[in-house]
């Protein structure tokens, strides 16, 4: 394992070095986080040069969940030590690896000397700083528990971050399975039906039905490839406009939520989400009407975000949440009665950290079992292929066989 050089700030402030053992850089990084540490320079040891240096030099790459996360674990150490606000900054800007997120710090440093609030610099950056976070700093500012609120934001993007990878990571294998029977569709259409129809069309027999379809299918590829590829571009770039609008993302969001298996996961996650999500968002005392806006625009899912809108007008009415949640779409009946409940208790914060939780474990519990839950249907999909390119071959030299027989 290799062996890394650190420098780092504690959470008295002081700045100490030391060597730590990590599989890599980031896993280095991690583990000095989870120790309170703030590191300021990393060295794999024999490497010749600070990782971090090396990375300045480099073009402005894409931001990722982890930078965010890193960044807030890092803020949150340095904040709860008592370090100020503009010195923190500084030190996160030098060891921050991102060239996007370093210079969202530098400028958040600047717009804080000059006055503005925390929340207010990072408003600014609405492309880094979701919705979510900033009204999190922003209550957390407003009641002083920066700490706390930034302690639940932790949780919240680490949360989010290990679903979203968990499903990718479920989904993997049926995509590359359907992307390996695609491609074996075409081969075999292009390269091993051609070679059997000279053979059957010399021996002169009539063809079954799969053959003529596998025919007409080959020929098309053949002389009209062209069209083909520009339809796929035309209806690829196509599809990516209509789906950057607001009525193109609905139907996709409501069209992912009707599929079998994996629209009931989109909702699942949805509701662990909002449940995770309103649950911080009134424990730092946002008010529930703002709460409210801020899910309907960071939920993920706009089919389930036009409901919010629709909640939010309804809750304009004085009815609470559980009254208008009961006639929207998508949120099951435990998730209304458990909100009933906690408005009923005054418990409502407990009565969504219930609710998330049993969310995440039906989540995790379908994400372990999708490629089970999917498998048959790949299997029906290659049953399906096999059989139209066996008829397609077999049919024909069936017949070729009965006609050499009659010849004998």
């Amino acid at each position: 394992m290799p062996s890394y050089t650190y420098q780092a700030i504690n959470e008295r402030g002081a700045t100490i070095k030391g060597d730590i053992d990590a599989e890599s850089r980031d896993s280095a990084l991690t583990m000095l986080a989870d120790r309170g540490y703030i590191p300021s320079k990393v060295t794999e040891k024999g490497a010749g040069f600070i990782v971090g240096q090396w990375s300045r030099g480099r073009l402005k790459n894409r931001l990722k969940a982890t930078d965010i996360i890193m960044f807030t674990k890092q803020f949150y150490s340095l904040f709860k030590a008592g370090v100020p606000i503009i010195r923190a900054f500084h030190v996160l800007e030098a060891q921050t690896q991102n060239s996007i997120l370093r210079e969202a710090i530098a400028s958040m440093s600047l717009n804080i000397t000059q006055g503005s609030s925390l929340y207010g610099a990072m408003e600014r950056h609405g492309a880094i700083f979701s919705p979510l976070y900033v009204s999190m700093i922003r209550a957390g500012e407003m009641s002083g528990t920066v700490t706390e609120s930034l302690e639940r934001l932790i949780y919240i993007i680490e949360h989010e971050a290990k679903i979203k990878a968990d499903i990718k990571s479920a989904l993997q294998y049926p995509i590359m399975v359907t992307v390996a029977l695609v491609i074996a569709f075409f081969v075999l259409l292009t390269f091993v039906v051609p070679k059997f129809v000279e053979m059957f069309s010399k021996a002169g027999i009539v063809l079954p039905v799969p053959t003529r379809i596998a025919i007409m299918l080959y020929n098309f590829l053949a002389n009209y490839w062209y069209l083909l590829i520009i339809c796929i571009i035309g209806l690829f770039v196509g599809l990516r406009i209509y789906l950057k609008t607001e009525k193109g993302q609905y139907v996709k969001d409501t069209l992912l939520l009707r599929l079998p298996i994996i629209g009931s996961l989109f909702v699942k996650a949805a509701m662990s989400r909002f449940a995770s999500i309103l649950g911080m968002l009134q424990a730092a005392g946002v008010p529930v009407m703002t709460a409210m806006k801020v899910l309907s625009g960071i939920i993920g899912n706009a089919a389930i975000a036009q409901e919010f809108e629709r909640v939010r007008e309804m809750m304009h009415e004085g009815r609470g949440i559980a009254t208008p949640l009961s006639s929207a779409k998508y949120f099951p009946p435990m998730v209304v009665d458990m909100i009933a409940i906690g408005e009923e208790t005054g418990n409502i914060e407990d009565m969504l950290r219930q609710v998330s939780a049993h969310y995440d474990d039906e989540v995790s519990y379908i994400v372990k079992r999708l490629s089970d839950l999917i498998g048959p249907i790949l299997v029906a999909g290659l049953a399906v292929v096999v059989l139209f390119f066996a008829l397609a071959i077999f049919l024909p030299m069936w017949d070729l066989t009965k006609v050499a027989h009659t010849i004998k």
